[in-house]
């Protein structure tokens, strides 16, 4: 039998425009347009329904109003960049502040006496939230999910109702970019009085074996009413070709004004196992029935997987050993700042995927559901991180001093969204937390693991520990209450520790980028050693300057990050998309290539190099060094490979032996335009080889969108690459000052434009961007109706370029 997706949907009305997307119960009817927004701007009455705000900006949510423009540009406030933010290079110097989002919408007559619950992912930060002049609650935290419930404040059927958002990003509150605003969606439920709870159905998988899987469903069930009342509870569960494979139907008493919990255990016969490289995906589609007529309805998606965790046979999926290739990430977008749309958030995975990475940490807080949406399509290993701090600050205005009046339900909220999410494997509950060795850090461990317990104790809890003085003593106490040990940058104790503990599960939480080909081995090396997560995959705002590599007049260390970096700039990812040298490190490092050759910068006479802990030598995957001819350059060669040889036009020129402590081979050479090729070899037998060769003159800019094709629809985008190009068509990589120019027509607009100069501080939303290495980035957003979106781009010179995107 074909599963046809039947709704029933009382229709919300949202200024004139119906915009339900269904999700289950129509869970998701989302409340995406027509907001009025106003920034630091305050007068008394602002949450109240008469209040005048016609005269504010309307947005669209999801809605990040620190990447925007700011007023009054000069020399220190540059785009959405000002010299003077209050928290400098930890967010990128960007600029947070209050605002106010105010929503006006109508129920139909048909949702009269059910229940409306407003459902926010998330809000930076510190949000109040009222309806029709009643105020709801606050919410400190900017990144956990919440609810409030409308239905007491309501007024009549066919009446306005107002929500008013106030948002303050205030302070130094985040040590990255954190954006500013409702940054996540926003959805309105409307259910019966005896319905499915919010975040109701728990679906665990206990015994999975190729033939049979057991799937054991916990729904609760909230009865609103004055009176006790039975209902059937009727589960069917489908596979991905829309097939019923299991179901189960049985009456519920359930009681006045509580709630109760259902549990059913159902048989799936020759599951579909989930995994990162299969990530074959069910559903639970969970009814309530009230005299033979569906109620309410709530479709969750689900994996059916068996995951392990031990120290004799480390990390298996579904009985099949699994190393961690990690990479930890922000959650910011790039160029559209904070905004959480699903097209930026798979197209990020998509890069990683493609770069060898099967596993993400969320650091350091918890992403969006649309995130893990996306993960879980796509088999992309989480570790699910909760908290950045806990009791004790590490930036004047953090979270720290909301924590022990709202970690309980913070934490629980995280929890219940996440829970049935296949990829999500790990909850970690920390990241190098202040007092993570001291006698309340124990206590909040455990106190923060039991929660975690008591919700879903099929997963197991982790959490990232760096170094302190007393380590050694410690470790224990510091370990005791966690499945997996998270170390951060302390992979040299893989080996020690596993003697002295050898039940311990580890796992390196954060590690050098230049320090791969040494972390990695014990990866390989130790049954209980299970992965490695690099700081960071992807390059993100905020931490400015945190793994640049810059030239000085002296040698030392850099001791300052100055304006105007705003890029942490320690990704193997840039921020636009584009593999980085470490990236190709990283792939011989995995096994993933054999060979791989850059050329480093040359450092100007009487200058030195600083490379932090985070970064990257300068160096670039490029033989066009014009004004050079003659001159030395170093070549630096990652390889596995026993020997190198490098040829230049034909002619052997240099050969070397890879070193015993590394994978890099380094060759100083006159510099002369043409190829410069490197082969590698074992037993003087050729293995693999990688080439170089010299662009000619930039003369053209050519268009290469990601997809040409695009849903009609907001949480869509088309990702443009912008290439200077010479005229043979290759990218000319020492081109940074050319400005290109573009101009969109037809059903879409300009969503950002973006470089991955670190220090480039101009607009990511006007019509103009300058290349950086010959390349820059267009991100082109529908309107959101079908048809043709033409995006053109042109620079003085160079022979311009159009595209065409089409939306349906």
């Amino acid at each position: 039998m074909k599963f046809k997706h039947f709704v029933l949907f009382a229709l919300i009305l949202l200024s004139g425009n119906v915009n339900a997307q269904v999700e289950g119960r129509e869970r998701i009817r989302e409340l995406n347009h027509g907001w009025r927004f106003s920034k630091d701007f305050n007068q008394t009455g602002m949450e109240r329904p008469q209040f005048d705000d016609s005269a504010w900006r309307i947005v669209d949510i999801p809605h990040d109003w620190s990447i925007e423009d700011l007023p009054n540009q000069s020399d220190s406030v540059v785009g959405p960049f000002d010299k003077n933010a209050v928290s400098g290079f930890n967010t990128g110097f960007t600029v947070g502040g209050t605002a106010w989002y105010r929503k006006s919408f109508q129920l139909n007559r048909v949702d009269k006496g059910k229940i409306v619950y407003l459902c926010f992912d998330g809000v930076y930060m510190n949000s109040d939230v009222w309806i029709n002049g009643h105020h709801l609650g606050n919410r400190p935290n900017g990144y956990t999910p919440f609810y409030y419930d409308l239905t007491p404040y309501l007024n009549e059927s066919g009446k306005d109702k107002i929500i008013a958002v106030e948002v303050k990003n205030e302070g130094i509150n985040s040590r990255w970019y954190s954006g500013s605003g409702i940054t996540r969606e926003v959805w309105l439920e409307v259910v019966p009085t005896v319905h499915i709870d919010v975040w109701g159905v728990f679906v665990t998988t206990p015994t999975v074996r190729k033939d049979i899987a057991d799937v054991l469903l916990s729904v609760t069930i909230n009865n609103s009413e004055e009176k006790d009342k039975t209902v059937d509870l009727e589960i069917e569960l489908i596979d991905a070709k829309g097939e019923i494979v299991a179901t189960s139907e049985n009456s519920v008493q359930t009681v006045a004004n509580k709630k109760s919990v259902v549990e059913k255990l159902l048989t799936v016969s020759n599951p579909v196992l989930w995994c990162p490289d299969s990530p074959n995906m069910y559903q639970a589609r969970v009814r309530i029935k009230e005299k033979k007529k569906n109620s309410d309805t709530v479709i969750i998606p689900f994996g059916i997987r068996d995951v392990n965790v031990n120290a004799e046979n480390g990390l298996t999926i579904n009985g099949i050993p699994t190393l961690l290739h990690g990479g930890c990430i922000h959650h910011d977008n790039g160029p559209i700042g904070a905004i959480d749309i699903e097209r930026a958030v798979e197209r990020k995975l998509e890069i990683l995927k493609a770069s060898g990475f099967n596993a993400v940490r969320t650091a350091h807080n918890p992403f969006s559901r649309t995130f893990l949406n996306v993960c879980d399509r796509m088999g992309m290993l989480v570790m699910d991180e909760a908290f950045d701090m806990w009791n004790n600050k590490k930036t004047e205005d953090d979270y720290s001093q909301y924590f022990q009046e709202w970690y309980k339900r913070d934490l629980t909220n995280i929890l219940l969204r996440d829970r049935n999410h296949p990829s999500v494997i790990f909850w970690s509950i920390g990241n190098e937390i202040r007092e993570r060795v001291d006698s309340l850090g124990y206590a909040t461990r455990h106190q923060l693991k039991e929660i975690v317990k008591s919700i879903d104790s099929t997963r197991f809890v982790t959490e990232g520990i760096n170094r302190t003085p007393k380590w050694e003593k410690r470790t224990p106490e510091a370990f005791a209450d966690l499945d997996v040990c998270g170390y951060n940058y302390q992979w040299n104790r893989f080996e020690e520790d596993h003697e002295k503990y050898p039940d311990r599960v580890m796992v390196t939480t954060e590690s050098y980028p230049n320090q791969a080909d040494q972390a990695w081995p014990f990866v390989e090396k130790l049954p209980n050693v299970i992965g490695d997560f690099v700081w960071t995959a992807v390059d993100y705002m905020g931490e400015a300057g945190l793994g640049v590599s810059e030239f000085f007049n002296e040698p030392g260390k850099r001791t300052t990050i100055e304006w105007p970096m705003y890029n942490a700039n320690c990704g193997d990812i840039d921020l636009i998309g584009n593999k980085k040298p470490q990236s190709y490190y990283r792939d011989v490092v995995w096994g993933r290539s054999k060979i791989e050759m850059f050329v480093r910068k040359p450092i100007p006479d009487g200058q030195y190099e600083f490379e932090s802990w985070w970064g990257w030598p300068d160096v670039h995957r490029s033989w066009s060094w014009p004004g050079m001819d003659g001159d030395s350059l170093q070549v630096e060669v990652y390889t596995s490979c026993e020997t190198v040889k490098l040829f230049l036009n034909g002619q052997e020129i240099a050969k070397q032996q890879k070193p015993d402590d590394g994978i890099t081979v380094s060759f100083k050479l006159p510099y002369q335009q043409g190829k410069l090729l490197a082969i590698g070899y074992n037993n003087g037998k050729q293995i693999s080889s990688t080439e170089l060769v010299t662009t000619g003159k930039p003369v053209a800019i050519r268009l290469v969108a990601d997809r040409s094709t695009i849903k009609a629809d907001r949480n869509d985008l088309s990702y443009v690459r912008v290439e200077v190009i010479d005229a043979d068509g290759k990218v000319v990589p020492y081109v940074n000052d050319i400005e290109v120019e573009f101009f969109v027509s037809g059903n879409g607009a300009l969503a950002g434009v973006g470089n991955s100069n670190f220090v480039d501080v101009s607009s990511m939303q006007q019509f103009r961007k300058k290349v950086f290495h010959g390349k820059a980035l267009a991100i082109v957003r529908p309107k959101g109706g079908s048809g043709t979106i033409v995006l053109n781009a042109k620079a003085d010179g160079l022979k311009s370029d159009s595209i065409e995107i089409k939306a349906r």
